[in-house]
């Protein structure tokens, strides 16, 4: 099967407006990013305790056990929401590269490759930001989580991509036996 996707519906300007709305979407998750890895240790750190104490707050075992050991699991939870919260947003930024690379005649593994390079480079470049914020620092395992989340984003775009080609492949075969 082609690697490409077959449908015409973005051609000649309609691709250049696709192409700016995505790159708007682009620059606004970054920034989103940018603006959460500007946050100094304290801020950011209170944001995710507070909802890591949201969630166990309302979980009645833990609750019930004792406050030094209520604690060391708000931490835990603590630190998997900060790194669900890298997943998650990463994720998003790599179907936005995909669907971008997607608007280029190339094939499906170049696409991968410009997207999730891209996606690491601005995460690698997101945690040298961190070095210039008070009480943060860089971490190899976010630009891991990261680049994955990236990569999540890539499969979910080529996975839909290949769907739509299969359903607009069906809806022919069947024009052509109704003709």
């Amino acid at each position: 099967m082609n690697n490409k996707i077959t449908d015409n519906r973005f051609k000649g300007p309609k691709i250049n407006i696709y192409r700016i709305i995505l790159i708007v979407l682009l620059i606004c998750t970054f920034s989103v990013i940018f603006s959460f890895s500007s946050q100094d240790s304290k801020k950011s750190s209170s944001l995710s305790r507070r909802i890591a104490e949201l969630i166990t707050n309302n979980i009645k075992w833990i609750q019930e056990k004792p406050k030094q050991e209520k604690e060391q699991i708000i931490k835990q939870v603590h630190i998997k929401i900060r790194k669900i919260a890298h997943l998650s947003i990463y994720t998003i930024l790599g179907i936005i590269l995909m669907a971008i690379f997607s608007t280029a005649k190339a094939k499906a593994l170049n696409r991968l490759g410009a997207s999730l390079i891209v996606g690491i480079i601005l995460a690698t470049s997101d945690e040298i930001h961190q070095c210039f914020v008070p009480g943060r620092g860089p971490l190899f395992t976010d630009v891991i989580i990261d680049g994955l989340g990236v990569l999540y984003g890539i499969l979910v775009v080529m996975l839909v991509q290949k769907i739509y080609v299969r359903i607009v492949a069906k809806r022919k075969r069947k024009l052509r036996v109704v003709k």
